[in-house]
């Protein structure tokens, strides 16, 4: 049965219109690659990528890395979202890139 929920409680509860769709990105560095070199790969990464497509990253790691990209505002992230990560991942000399697809970060 269908539920008829206001605008206001669809966009609490992020669904319908308000739902937001990202993907997961792991990726590993070369054994022995420098706490230095890191920073820099992870500045060059938002800058470069992450930045200009108005997306966001949350990850941590050191030489493993797994994160959440998401958008920056409420929305949906697209095919072409996953692809140019992941093709600025693999064009940077990233290890065993792996990139989810598409889920809804809310609910999944």
């Amino acid at each position: 049965m269908a539920k008829n929920r206001s605008r206001r409680l669809r966009k609490k509860l992020h669904i319908e219109e308000f739902q937001e769709l990202g993907f997961s990105v792991k990726w590993h560095f070369a054994e022995g690659t420098s706490v230095e070199t890191i920073d820099e790969f992870l500045d060059a990464f938002i800058d470069g990528v992450i930045e200009p497509n108005k997306l966001a990253f949350d990850g941590s790691g050191y030489l493993v890395w797994e994160g959440l990209v998401c958008l920056q505002e409420i929305g949906r992230c697209t095919d072409e979202h996953r692809q140019l990560v992941k093709k600025w991942l693999e064009d940077h000399k990233m290890q065993d890139v792996e990139v989810s697809e598409l889920f809804d970060i809310w609910w999944d």
